[in-house]
């Protein structure tokens, strides 16, 4: 059980939820949100005009709403700002928008009833999924578009996913047993404004990343051994020279993996240093590893803030309109995130290269015995290079296009919703290159002699027992498919990781 302040959520947490764990409100928040509501309460009594509260939104904002009329208004904000279009976003994505739009919640500074929170905990528990189109925020005011779709279906519209089935909103929720929600003033509008779609699909492509960065480590150590290589590059008193962080902890990890090794050349080294691709890891891998660690601070603080708008302060009743809803330092932080995941491919693809090059490696011909006949791993390296164009494209920041909106009143947005989506595609490429690369690296020393690393060898093996050494040309669409879902799953990774912890705690 996962339980929400406002506050102290995790990443891994938000990560928990979106594969299936439950959520509850604490009681500290719980009493947070009723002292916020209050003065909503006393804002709709009076008819004091208080933006999104008693006035209409956006351009709109100057006329007044009737208190007659405010439930219908937090409707129709609701119907009208759904205007998303595209392929649906994936269930584990719309779990995990679901969380932080409750936590955003939750801060106590968003004036609704706990009601709101505790239905869209309730839909998390019953597996109630909203239908959430992947296109249509521009990143400010928030994420509205999917944020409306995603509320559409607390008050028993829209759609949604239960079970398997895509059902029309009402029913999903008839049939979970959960009453939908009737809005009540500022309760539309506190749904809508928000970073939740950019955020929780930069907070899953950051754990998926991190865990990518320390396999890059993995499948380089593997193809540095099946080029018989040194690991000269990374010793220790090199990175206390220039100590980046991310830098030591790669060249730490790699020593790791490699420890036992016999099949890297650890003096006399006749080719006196390797190329970049290999020798210059830990910088490259490291840089990634901090620009993934600026991403992670950012998402830390964003999955516990309030960004809605207006924002209520019940300690002297004051209501302040502002911009937190608006996504710049998502969009920028996603950015670099996202450039930094495209170099792991990119020195990948150039390990593959020389993998499969015999001018380079020393290796039969694209790692088959009896080239000619049978061209082996020839196309391993033109997808990996495909992949990696491709991310060329997609690696060019959104955050610096915008274009105004809502009559000009929202004259400046920042594209961080496209830059959570395309993030997720650099990712997803970069994570194929990889596994193409342990499938080449396993090929390459199979060819040779002498013991792995401790790692490596148990990379080795995990990637083995899915993927078969190439004696004859096959498929190969087949193999890259079976070593991306190892690792998308985490198997290579954690097979590597156990060794190398069982192997230190053995260590006097």
């Amino acid at each position: 059980m996962v339980e929400i302040d406002g506050r102290n959520l995790t990443l891994e947490q938000v990560e928990a939820v979106s594969l299936g764990a439950p959520a509850a409100l604490a009681s500290s928040a719980r009493r947070a949100v009723e002292r916020s509501r209050a003065v909503v309460s006393s804002i709709v009594e009076t008819g004091r005009p208080v933006y999104g509260i008693s006035t209409g939104v956006g351009e709109l904002r100057t006329v007044t709403i009737p208190a007659d009329h405010v439930e219908h208004l937090q409707r129709n904000i609701l119907r009208s700002h759904a205007a998303g279009v595209g392929n649906p976003v994936p269930d584990v994505a719309v779990r995990a928008m679901m969380l932080l739009r409750a936590n955003a919640l939750a801060c106590g500074y968003s004036g609704v009833r706990p009601a709101v929170i505790e239905t869209l905990l309730q839909m998390l528990a019953k597996g109630v999924h909203p239908v959430i189109p992947e296109q249509g925020s521009l990143g400010a005011s928030g994420d509205l578009a999917p944020l409306a779709h995603l509320a559409l279906v607390m008050i028993g519209e829209g759609e949604a996913m239960l079970g398997g089935t895509r059902l029309p909103g009402g029913a999903a929720m008839r049939r979970a047993g959960i009453e939908p929600l009737a809005p009540q003033a500022k309760e539309g509008l506190a749904l809508i404004n928000g970073t939740q779609f950019m955020s929780a699909l930069g907070t899953l492509f950051l754990l998926d990343a991190e865990r990518l960065a320390n396999l890059a480590d993995v499948a380089g150590a593997l193809s540095l051994e099946a080029l018989r290589s040194t690991d000269d590059a990374f010793a220790e008193r090199l990175q206390a020279a220039r100590p980046h962080p991310g830098q030591v902890e790669s060249a730490r990890h790699l020593r790791a993996l490699l420890g036992g090794s016999s099949r890297i050349v650890q003096r006399d080294y006749q080719r006196v240093q390797d190329a970049y691709s290999l020798r210059c890891m830990p910088q490259v891998h490291g840089a990634v590893r901090q620009a993934l660690a600026h991403l992670r601070a950012v998402l830390a603080i964003e999955i516990n803030s309030a960004t809605d708008n207006p924002l209520i302060f019940p300690d002297d009743g004051v209501v302040i309109s502002g911009g937190n809803f608006h996504g710049e330092p998502l969009a920028l932080a996603l950015d670099y995130a996202t450039a930094a995941v495209a170099e792991l491919a990119s020195i990948s693809e150039r390990r593959i290269e020389r993998l499969v090059n015999p001018y380079l490696s020393g290796l039969p011909a694209f790692l088959t015995p009896g080239g000619g006949v049978r061209s082996g791993y020839m196309l391993a390296q033109y997808t990996a290079a495909a992949l990696v164009s491709e991310n060329k494209v997609l690696a060019h920041p959104a955050s610096v296009d915008s274009i105004p909106t809502s009559a000009n009143q929202e004259d400046h947005v920042s594209m961080g919703a496209h830059a959570a989506r395309k993030s997720l595609q650099v990712l997803r490429n970069s994570q194929q290159v990889l596994a193409i690369e342990l499938v080449a690296a396993c090929q390459g020393v199979d060819f040779g002699t002498g013991n792995l690393g401790v790692g490596t060898r148990a990379a080795h093996r995990a990637v083995r027992e899915r993927v078969p050494r190439l004696d004859d040309d096959r498929v190969l669409s087949s193999d890259f498919a079976a070593a991306l879902e190892l690792v998308c799953s985490g198997a290579v990774l954690r097979a590597a990781a156990d060794a190398v912890r069982a192997a230190s705690a053995q260590t006097p």
